[in-house]
């Protein structure tokens, strides 16, 4: 069965801001980049950044209290939630109850933008909802209650759940979590081989290394730079944004950046 057919996009923000309020403080300061279609952006920083904020400006949770956020040049708070939705999916990483769901409902729930008013699923929206499944190895797992996967099959549900969407951007807060080894590589493996333009925040350096076409590093709620993570993340930025002594050295014989951390003296 074949993959869906998803169209990448390119998302820009252009001096995007937000405070809890107009007298506060902002928690990310006005931003700006562009990430190419089909280009998978990694967010970098220390707790307290502004990371999941934001990603909460990008999935169209929270409005920019200045700036716009586009996608493919359209600002997305100038079209209906419905319409973002069908453009823009989210991963979290926090689970909602699943009231008994099986797997196959928690990815048919992904097809909800699609959906005309009090309508069920089509047709259509059941050959998207199997080839998704199919594709990401969950086909065996479809009539499975969700609450009793392990936390690397249940990441995998909530992907395939957003890709039900039929997206061109895909947000991904912290994705490898609380993951053990080998679950954290799927969920890599598995971000790779997705062709959309994706926006991932991470906490692993040498992950975002190997899996990011581009780096955003943010600290206090501020850029502290853009660009791809082999001439961006120098040991001097990435001491001065953590707070920690950086060293970056090649692994023999594959040459990969990898960074090792102390504390400072």
């Amino acid at each position: 069965m074949s993959w869906p057919v998803m169209k990448a996009a390119e998302i820009e923000v252009i001096g995007a801001s937000w405070a809890p309020c107009k007298s506060t403080r902002p928690v990310l300061h006005p931003t700006s980049f562009r990430v190419g279609a089909g280009r998978v952006l990694g967010v970098v920083g220390p707790n307290g950044a502004g990371k999941s904020t934001l990603l909460r400006l990008l999935y169209r949770f929270q409005k920019p209290h200045s700036g716009q956020i586009r996608v493919d040049g359209q600002d997305i708070w100038a079209m209906s939630a419905r319409s973002a939705a069908k453009r823009i999916a989210a991963v979290l990483q926090e689970q909602a109850s699943t009231f008994g769901l099986s797997v196959r409902e928690i990815v048919r729930l992904g097809r909800t933008p699609h959906r005309r008013a009090l309508t069920g699923a089509t047709g259509s929206d059941e050959r998207i909802v199997s080839q998704i499944l199919e594709s990401l190895g969950l086909q065996d797992f479809a009539d499975r209650d969700f609450g009793t996967l392990s936390g690397g099959e249940r990441q995998r549900v909530m992907v395939a759940r957003a890709l039900a969407q039929e997206p061109q951007v895909l947000i991904l807060d912290e994705p490898t979590n609380h993951l053990d080894v080998r679950h954290q590589l799927e969920v890599v493996s598995l971000i790779r081989g997705l062709g959309l333009t994706i926006v991932v925040s991470l906490h692993d350096l040498n992950m975002a290394n190997g899996l990011c076409d581009d780096v955003l590093v943010l600290k206090n709620g501020y850029s502290q730079g853009f660009g791809p993570p082999r001439t961006l993340l120098t040991d001097r930025l990435v001491s001065d944004t953590f707070r920690v002594e950086a060293r970056r050295e090649k692994l023999a014989p594959s040459g990969t950046p990898h960074f090792s951390f102390s504390l400072p003296i």
